[in-house]
């Protein structure tokens, strides 16, 4: 029934011989079905809206997205609703694989403190980040991505790509963020022991711009988690769905994912499934408007 659910929401888009063979029923079940069915769904609406909402999101989307994704005046949207009626269309989320890390720990750099210990919450943007390094795979050889993710918002507030892992990404990452008035004075940035971020590059600059460098223990994932799950996102629901020729392309890809996607529309979990984005321009707004009125109240 959820296939010939999905074919009937379809009917406009697609032929009903096409559908009928790829989901393996007949048609002729089909149309039965179409006229046994009850004219009165009430949850025909809230179905459609559903499904809208999951391919909006390229077939990312589980049922908790989907139910953030939803519009306000949807009726009945519980989440045991949406997870049944993505059943029944047949629809699912992408599920997150595991991930294989990139940190190369340098022996001889000085020891940094852990800031952060594993409290990765923020009161306000700007002030805790952190920061990773994954590699990319392409036809061309490895491509290298580096971020800096805010903890507040967790918004991907600084990004570089290179065909080299080097310290220097990361110091581009930050300068990215920082010129975008993403990092504040004394701000907290956490990231692993690998060389890229123990390196005199990365401490210079950060004494130059009053950033604090903290540093979770070699060899723990956990230590770092919130860089590892924007990883795990960004190849479980869209790197790894294709092969990349070239690095262009692939830098490309990666760009739009980042910016037009995970910080701009994509509902994040742990800010009760809000966007990045909008989180930090209200934060922002705030700002600005308390700094109006205060002249007033002098």
């Amino acid at each position: 029934m959820s296939r010939y659910r999905l074919m009937d929401a379809q009917r406009a888009s697609f032929p009903v011989g096409l559908m009928a063979r790829l989901l393996g029923v007949s048609r002729s079940g089909f149309y039965d079905w179409a006229r046994r069915a009850p004219a009165d769904d009430p949850w025909a609406g809230l179905r459609s809206e559903v499904e809208r909402a999951w391919l909006a999101s390229k077939g990312r989307f589980g049922a908790r997205s989907v139910r953030a994704a939803l519009p306000p005046e949807s009726e009945g949207a519980t989440l045991y609703r949406v997870r049944k009626l993505m059943r029944e269309l047949g629809i699912r989320g992408i599920h997150p694989n595991a991930s294989k890390r990139t940190t190369v720990p340098d022996p001889g750099a000085p020891a940094r403190p852990d800031l952060i210990r594993r409290d990765f919450s923020s009161p306000v943007p700007t002030v805790r980040l952190v920061g990773d390094i994954t590699y990319l795979k392409t036809a061309e050889g490895w491509l290298y991505l580096a971020t800096v993710i805010d903890l507040c918002t967790r918004m991907v507030v600084g990004w570089a790509l290179s065909e080299r892992m080097v310290a220097g990404m990361c110091v581009d990452a930050l300068r990215m963020a920082k010129s975008r008035g993403y990092v504040a004075e004394g701000a907290i940035f956490h990231s692993d022991r690998g060389s890229q971020y123990t390196s005199r590059l990365l401490a210079d600059w950060a004494r130059a711009n009053d950033v604090r460098l903290s540093a979770g223990r070699t060899g723990s994932c956990h230590d770092n988690a919130v860089a590892e799950s924007f990883f795990a996102s960004l190849k479980n629901e869209m790197y790894s769905l294709r092969d990349w020729p070239t690095r262009d392309e692939a830098r490309h890809a990666v760009v739009g994912y980042v910016e037009g996607y995970y910080n701009r529309a994509r509902p994040h979990s742990t800010i009760g499934y809000r966007i990045p984005a909008e989180e930090m321009e209200a934060f922002f707004e705030r700002t600005r408007s308390l700094c109006e009125e205060l002249p007033a109240a002098a």
